[in-house]
């Protein structure tokens, strides 16, 4: 019977948590064993989950950060008891996803896979695999990582340090150790990430993009504008709603706050879920501020009771929350970045470019204009149509049995 150990920080909860758990519940369904580690935020899961490490390992992994810009080579001991853990499950196939988040040693993580030679795929949420610090730079334009990374802009940013920069460092250490493995298969969550992938240091690796993927039975069309009325004063206003697991500049917080002051607010409410509660004390009395939730129903109601989902990101790979808003009939308006823009067309929502308010406003004129019910069936078929889980998690499966396959013929 296949084996299939996951590599993450979370199982079943965000957005990488819960597209490691629909892997393992789709090879489940098809014999195989499947093991998903985390480190923190874990869900129930159908998976065998893993701990990886505990508090003191991701506090003294976070201070190494912050003092020496050493994201990722810290998490020794839990690493190699890692290690000891996969060596016990012996698994056919090892799937990464995130190694950032203070939670792994990557040189010891990947000299190891290189002994073992066990098949790896890694699936790319994000671009801090090939750079020499940040998970993102479409928001600053910078693009010394195509050659190698130095003086970075964002040492202050996510994985933050607050002395040293390291990034020439870490981008050399990156480039010969994520290079190590002859085994290993790269899949972007977006044609925009594999783009990125071809021009960086990892270009000769075998490049698979398989686009995320959300259960529709969770996220479908449902009747809550009256429930969400009694929760929060919308009354008959058009609703604007946005979500984020975290907020911040890149993700469009400041967008909002000047969109709220461009439009009526006795027509349009905006409405912001997955905030902090000192972001929520500082927001404009017109904008209603929630903090980020788990509850699923919760976020389906808002989905569904909105007129319109605005997204205005500034770098992003394929964020599952246009995916989720569509489900629900809700139409979607982006900035014109990284692969957001590929799940939207012009039946399901509008595409306008990066920071540029004046044209929001205009794009949400027109949904409303047009109407609800002008999009709403239209985004259901989209999403039925693109983004079932049970079709995107199926090609990670095939995905496994070709090289599973393929390294039986190498063999014979």
């Amino acid at each position: 019977m296949p084996k299939l150990l996951q590599i993450s920080i979370e199982v079943n909860s965000g957005s990488v948590g819960k597209i490691a758990e629909q892997i393992g519940e789709t090879v489940l369904e098809e014999g195989w064993l499947s093991y998903i580690t985390y480190a923190r935020n874990i869900n129930p899961s159908k998976s065998e989950v893993i701990k990886i490490g505990n508090k003191f390992d991701l506090y003294e992994h976070g201070l190494e950060t912050r003092i020496f810009d050493n994201h990722c080579f810290s998490s020794r001991s839990a690493t190699k008891n890692l290690i000891k853990t996969i060596d016990q499950i012996d698994p056919d196939i090892i799937h990464l996803h995130h190694l950032h988040g203070y939670f792994i040693n990557v040189e010891i993580l990947f000299i190891y896979l290189k002994k073992r030679a066990t098949p790896v795929v890694w699936t790319f949420h994000d671009c801090w695999s090939f750079t020499g610090h940040c998970a993102y730079f479409d928001f600053v334009g910078c693009e010394k990582w195509k050659t190698e990374c130095h003086h970075c802009e964002q040492k202050n940013e996510y994985p933050k340090s607050l002395f040293f920069d390291r990034s020439r460092k870490n981008y050399r250490d990156k480039k010969r150790i994520f290079n190590s493995l002859n085994n290993l298969t790269i899949v972007p969550v977006s044609y925009w990430l594999a783009e990125k992938v071809k021009d960086s240091f990892l270009m000769d690796y075998t490049c698979q993009v398989i686009q995320n993927g959300i259960d529709l039975n969770t996220f479908y069309i449902k009747n809550s504008r009256n429930t969400v009325n009694k929760m929060y004063p919308i009354k008959n206003k058009f609703v604007i709603l946005g979500v984020a697991s975290t907020w911040e500049k890149r993700k469009g917080l400041d967008e909002f706050v000047k969109l709220s002051e461009l439009i009526n607010n006795e027509v349009y409410t905006i409405i912001l879920v997955g905030l902090s509660s000192i972001q929520i004390s500082k927001l404009p009395k017109t904008i209603i501020g929630i903090e980020r939730t788990e509850n699923l129903g919760q976020l389906v109601d808002l989905y569904s009771a909105a007129d319109v989902f605005v997204n205005p990101t500034f770098e992003d790979t394929y964020p599952t929350t246009n995916l989720e808003s569509m489900a629900c009939g809700t139409p979607v308006i982006t900035y014109r970045t990284g692969g957001s823009i590929e799940s939207v067309n012009d039946n399901t929502g509008i595409v306008i470019d990066k920071g540029d308010v004046s044209e929001l406003v205009k794009a949400i004129e027109k949904i409303k204009n047009n109407g609800k019910g002008f999009y709403q069936n239209n985004c259901r078929e989209h999403s039925v149509k693109n983004f079932d889980k049970k079709i995107k998690f199926m090609d990670y499966y095939k995905l496994y049995e070709e090289i599973l396959k393929n390294n039986s013929n190498e063999k014979q």
